[in-house]
């Protein structure tokens, strides 16, 4: 069982590094677009229509990529005014309940996520632009960045169980 959770976690570890850099990727995209709608703006008087809205679809879709970096990376935001005071027995019990609701969260949130994807794919969606984005492209990004932090929360919950069987095993109190 152990070899088996190991491989998952080697496999999620590249899974969430090539959606990380995808995420960081796009990024950079507004860097240039908003560089490119300044100089065309200030020096050709001429402003583009797509520059902005190109730009917030990146954003938007780097920060849904990038969340499961993030909690494999343990940069999420998390309030440890209690946690710092609860016994490490305690603590692993709390980690273990917070991981279980975030996992119901992230499943229902990754589900309907796709749903949306598929309906705006299906009725041939596209935003009401001048780009005229099809919009099921940068929605695509939510069930992605979702699911891949749903398996970081798998993941979370394992290693939260293997710590606690570990705590058990030795016979400490609580």
């Amino acid at each position: 069982m152990k070899t088996l959770f190991a491989f998952f976690c080697k496999a999620l570890d590249a899974l969430t590094g090539l959606v990380a850099i995808a995420a960081g990727i796009l990024l950079f995209v507004p860097v240039f677009s908003i560089f490119y709608e300044v100089v065309s703006r200030g020096l050709f008087n001429e402003p583009t229509e797509w520059a902005t809205e190109l730009s917030t679809y990146c954003v938007l879709m780097a920060g849904f990529l990038g969340m499961g970096e993030a909690l494999a990376r343990g940069r999420h935001i998390h309030v440890d005014m209690v946690i710092s005071h609860l016994s490490k027995r305690k603590n692993l019990i709390l980690r273990l309940v917070v991981s279980v609701i975030c996992l119901v969260f992230t499943a229902v949130f990754c589900y309907t996520s796709a749903e949306m994807v598929y309906t705006s794919y299906d009725l041939d969606m596209v935003a009401a632009s001048t780009l005229r984005m099809p919009l099921w492209i940068p929605q695509l990004s939510m069930p992605i960045g979702i699911g891949v932090l749903f398996l970081q929360f798998i993941r979370l919950f394992g290693e939260t169980m293997q710590a606690y069987h570990q705590e058990v095993k030795g016979g400490k109190t609580v």
